[in-house]
C-alpha cells in the first residue's frame, strides 16, 4: 500500500508540473488576461494564484513521496 501511494503522489506531481505551467501561457495570451494599457487584470490573477497553489501543492506531493522512500 505505501509504494502505492507513494507512485500516486509522484504523479500528482508529475501532472500538475507538466500541465500547470502548459496552462499559464494560454491564459497569459488570452485577451482578457491584459486590459488596454497592458496591465495584467483579475482573470490572469486569478489564474496565477490557482496556478501557484497547485504548483505548490505538487511541490508537497513530491516532498511527502520522497520522505517516504526513506
Amino acid at each position: 500500500m505505501t509504494v502505492t501511494l507513494i507512485v500516486l503522489l509522484l504523479l500528482n506531481a508529475l501532472f500538475n508540473v507538466l500541465v500547470w505551467p502548459t496552462f499559464y501561457r494560454r491564459v497569459a495570451k488570452d485577451a482578457r488576461a491584459h486590459d488596454e494599457a497592458g496591465k495584467p487584470t483579475r482573470f490572469l490573477i486569478v489564474h496565477a494564484v490557482l496556478i501557484g497553489i497547485a504548483l505548490l501543492l505538487a511541490a508537497a506531493s513530491a516532498i511527502v513521496a520522497v520522505i517516504a522512500l526513506f
